[in-house]
């Protein structure tokens, strides 16, 4: 690949997700843009409204149209499309709010055809087929496909149940091949995720693990005095969640387990962020009458270093069914403040071994209350000092933004792939670059 001065590099990002969403891909696709403006790309995004994990539109957002931002002094263009976001998200309606986003994004594309190419169409998954408009972008304008894929979204639907014909899945799987076979480089973010990926088309799937900006994510010295700020004593030991709190999680669990505990009047859980199941767990919680559990909006992300640094265990939750079909995004931020992440996982899986290898958490089996409730208490009572040592070190070596993304352009870049034990599947280890 011939490549010229980054200065000169034009980019476009397609995908549904982007800033100023806080949580999941949007965060991430928007660390990726501010970056690749900080560093002399010209970049134009074509995204939805924010909306995720609210499930509604966001201000200042509200009742448009189409819009179009122009940002960073001229060199980041933002194109948001209208999509139909449903409140209470289920199977078919997610179908039709992407679909909706595909049509309304297919629209932005044919005007941009009017305008100059773009280097590089960073295509982001799910939604998977967004592939298809980077294909469409491409036969007009040229240019290079990188198809990124945060979740295996089919699988992840199959096995969650959230759709049932056999038939579907069997024309959804056959449409995402056809995108990775046309699409110049597939990337995905877990070694686990890329054998899947594997076993689905024969071509090399190149590693583009998600990061932290380790900057403005870092550890903390007044953890006892961040809890007053949240009206919590300092003598508390505070097991937070936070996130999306909806199927793939499984966050019932932690009911489950804070009325088991109730006796330690010392351990506080807070359950921190928002989506479908919200509404219920508050229900339950009333209902079970859980004085130890704690419901907290989104923190602003000016306060979200001090709020991650003030919990003293965070839960990373997954059920079964989602076995290395996604990682949680959670859990670099997690590792960057030198958080004590306490993970259910299943031996095997990408998201164990990475723990495990590197000491950086705690890893029990997950939808076994018994364990969790076991390891939540001994997390709370033990020195976990020399673990958050590890999970910050690792963050710094291996999850900063800016080393991973210049990894992945340097990946890009060469004219001949590197040997699969080099960039395309760097090890989650410390041995990793």
């Amino acid at each position: 690949m011939n490549t010229p001065n980054a200065s000169s590099k034009k980019i476009l990002v397609i995908g549904i997700n982007f800033s100023p969403e806080l949580t999941g891909i949007g965060k991430y696709t928007g660390d990726m843009v501010d970056w690749f403006v900080d560093n002399n790309y010209k970049c134009t995004v074509v995204t939805s409204f924010p909306y995720y994990p609210f499930w509604k539109v966001q201000s200042p957002y509200k009742n448009r149209f189409y819009k179009r931002e122009v940002l960073k002094d001229g060199r980041l263009t933002v194109y948001r499309c209208p999509l139909y976001v449903p409140e209470k998200p289920g199977g078919l309606k997610r179908l039709i709010q992407e679909a909706s986003f595909f049509l309304s994004a297919f629209f932005a594309l044919v005007y941009l055809l009017f305008k100059s190419k773009n280097d590089y169409i960073f295509c982001i998954a799910p939604p998977f087929h967004l592939g298809f408009l980077g294909l469409f972008y491409r036969f007009f304008k040229r240019g290079e496909i990188i198809y990124h894929i945060q979740d295996l979204q089919i699988e992840a639907a199959r096995d969650l149940n959230m759709l049932k014909s056999k038939q579907a899945f069997k024309v959804l799987f056959g449409m995402e091949k056809l995108i990775m076979k046309k699409a110049d480089f597939v990337s995905s973010i877990s070694k686990g995720m890329l054998k899947k990926i594997s076993r689905k088309i024969d071509r090399e799937i190149s590693f583009f693990p998600n990061w932290v900006d380790t900057d403005t994510c870092y550890p903390l010295n007044n953890n006892a005095e961040l809890k007053l700020v949240w009206n919590f004593d300092v003598n508390d030991k505070v097991v937070l969640y936070s996130g999306s709190i909806g199927e793939k999680q499984g966050i019932e669990a932690i009911l489950d387990v804070a009325d088991r505990l109730r006796e330690f009047k010392f351990i506080k859980f807070v359950i921190c962020g928002t989506g479908p199941h919200k509404d219920k767990l508050i229900q339950r919680a009333k209902i079970q009458q859980l004085d130890n559990v704690s419901f907290f909006p989104l923190q602003e992300r000016r306060l979200f270093n001090s709020f991650l640094n003030m919990a003293d265990v965070h839960l990373v939750l997954q059920k079964k069914s989602a076995a290395d079909l996604v990682m949680p995004s959670k859990l670099t931020t997690i590792l960057a403040v030198g958080g004590l992440a306490l993970v259910t996982a299943e031996q095997g899986t990408t998201l164990y071994e990475v723990i495990t290898d590197n000491s950086m958490g705690v890893v029990i089996p997950p939808e076994d209350i018994d364990h969790l409730k076991d390891a939540i208490l001994n997390c709370c009572t033990s020195d976990n000092t020399e673990i958050k040592l590890n999970a910050r070190n690792y963050a710094e070596n291996h999850l900063n933004v800016g080393k991973v993304i210049k990894r992945m352009m340097s990946n890009m870049q060469k004219t001949v792939y590197p040997e699969p034990n080099e960039i395309q599947y760097l090890r989650l280890d410390r041995d990793a670059d």
